[in-house]
């Protein structure tokens, strides 16, 4: 054994030097094979809650390429009776125990002899590796021995393994994240100034910079569709961690129970379907930026667990037991009016205390009136692109429509507006009009707009007519196929909502 020392301190620099598994696996092959006659040696991966013994790395003696084994998913009680054996924590020798779970679980080779020894981590069995000896030459006691002593490196080449690839999804991950936050924001990238800055926004955006350096929580207050998530976005580029994540999580879209493992992580094995230990988002957004979006939508359970780690940024991942800390920039949104949803206990009132420190009220749309024609040109452009279709800009008309809308849906709304126009005008022109739902309707009297002094209250006329019209046609259905949405060519609910708005009533029109 004293021989084979320093080829052991070879192996741990090999499995320490390579992420990849399947490159240590063929150098530690290699640097063993004068030491340890074999043929091969193939490490697996154990996936205790897949109940699958799957090949990921295989070398042979001679460094020629060695093909991988199938993965093999045993049965309950095959499953159980490996774990048993794993947790002896020893080396088997099939000449010795040809009837061991491993000898009957994983593919064998009938010609040749074989050692077989569990890869455990911290007590928990993460693979196992199997050496093959060369036709003809079996195992001895000293190869046992020297087997032994190659499992504690072969674990942490496992480790580094499942690290990388952990790393891989989690940039993968990252960067569909950040793919699909730029097209939420209809960007291009995240460097592009906030429009409206100069404009409506001025006020907000002089409250950005009064807390934008510091760590304090921010909460963003304001109706859906505003851009809060801009809002946050330009703080977390102005605070003193540009460069850290940015991470945005939509609080009401989270299912109540899996809300601990969408903040905070879990373990491994912590419920049915955790095939593998996950970060949540508070991990993830270590160093820079956590936005909580529709906090308001958090259940009371949850809002306990948020403000223990607000207090003192600690927490524990599902099925962990090691406390995490973490820092992290917290901003909160939401649209919702907490202070109501406190005084009705909805909202804790301590949680609202730690992420109401500085709030910042961002105004909706129809109160930056200044800023519709810049963002229209902003969507028309992003439209083009998208679509492949030739660059349409909004004319003075098309403005006149659109500041005439009251934009119950915000900036979002304006964005699909902007976007259906250019799909209706066919690269020729933005079908505003149409795309409003105020074009005109078959064998309908067409509809010109009315000189006035006031062009919000001509707008409001008209559109009380158009849809008076569409409900006639079709005795006071809404939706369906022969409803006046469609007729419209809008949505049912945004039709309702403009009913609503001018105290319109559709049973006047079922006679």
């Amino acid at each position: 054994m004293e021989q084979f020392h320093p080829m052991l301190l070879e192996v741990w620099r090999q499995a320490c030097r390579h992420i990849d598994i399947a490159e240590a696996c063929q150098n530690i092959c290699t640097a063993v094979a004068r030491h340890l006659p074999m043929d091969r040696l193939v490490i697996y991966r154990l996936d205790e809650t897949a109940r699958l013994i799957e090949p990921v790395a295989a070398g042979r003696a001679d460094g020629r390429s060695a093909p991988l084994p199938q993965a093999t998913s045993p049965g309950t009680a095959a499953w159980r009776d490996l774990m048993r054996w794993c947790r002896q924590n020893q080396v088997t020798h099939r000449a010795a125990e040809p009837d061991a779970p491993p000898f009957k679980l994983i593919p064998r080779n009938d010609a040749c002899d074989r050692l077989t020894g569990p890869l455990i981590s911290q007590t928990k069995v993460i693979g196992g590796a199997v050496i093959i000896a060369p036709p003809g030459r079996p195992f001895d006691d000293d190869d046992i021995k020297r087997f032994d002593a190659l499992r504690e490196p072969l674990t942490v080449a496992l480790e580094n393994d499942e690290r990388l690839h952990e790393l891989i999804t989690l940039r993968e991950r990252a960067e569909a994240d950040k793919r699909s936050a730029l097209v939420r924001l209809g960007r291009e990238d995240f460097s592009q100034t906030i429009i409206g800055a100069e404009a409506g926004l001025n006020a907000v955006m002089q409250r950005l910079d009064q807390v934008a350096r510091s760590d304090t929580p921010v909460l963003l207050l304001g109706e859906t569709g505003c851009g809060k998530e801009v809002i946050a976005r330009a703080i977390h580029d102005r605070s003193r961690h540009p460069d850290g994540p940015f991470i945005r999580v939509n609080c009401g879209a989270i299912a109540p129970e899996l809300i601990d493992s969408e903040l905070f992580g879990h373990e491994k094995g912590a419920f049915t379907g955790a095939a593998m230990r996950r970060r949540g988002w508070f991990e993830r957004a270590d160093g820079g930026t956590l936005l909580l979006d529709e906090v308001g939508e958090l259940p009371p359970a949850a809002q306990v667990r948020l403000l223990r780690v607000l207090q003192d940024g600690m927490f524990e991942r599902v099925g962990g037991e090691q406390s995490i800390h973490v820092h992290v920039r917290i901003i909160a949104a939401t649209h919702r009016d907490l202070p109501a949803m406190v005084q009705d206990g909805s909202f804790r009132q301590d949680l609202w205390y730690r992420i109401a420190v500085f709030p910042i009220v961002i105004p909706p749309l129809r109160e930056r009136p200044g800023d519709i024609a810049a963002l229209a040109d902003h969507f028309a452009r992003r439209a083009a692109t998208r679509l492949g279709l030739r660059l349409q800009v909004p004319t003075d008309a098309d403005l006149d429509l659109l500041a005439a809308y009251d934009w119950p849906g915000n900036i979002r709304e304006l964005a699909s507006v902007i976007e259906r126009a250019a799909i209706l005008g066919d690269g020729r022109r933005l079908d505003i009009a149409k795309a409003l739902g105020i074009a005109a309707l078959p064998g309908a009297r067409s509809f010109t707009p009315i000189a006035s002094t006031s062009p919000i209250a001509s707008m409001d006329q008209a559109m009380r007519q158009h849809i008076e019209s569409a409900l006639s046609q079709t005795r006071g259905r809404v939706d369906g196929p022969d409803g006046a949405a469609r007729l419209l060519q809008i949505n049912p609910n945004t039709l309702r909502s403009r009913m609503r708005k001018f105290n319109i009533k559709t049973r006047p029109f079922k006679a």
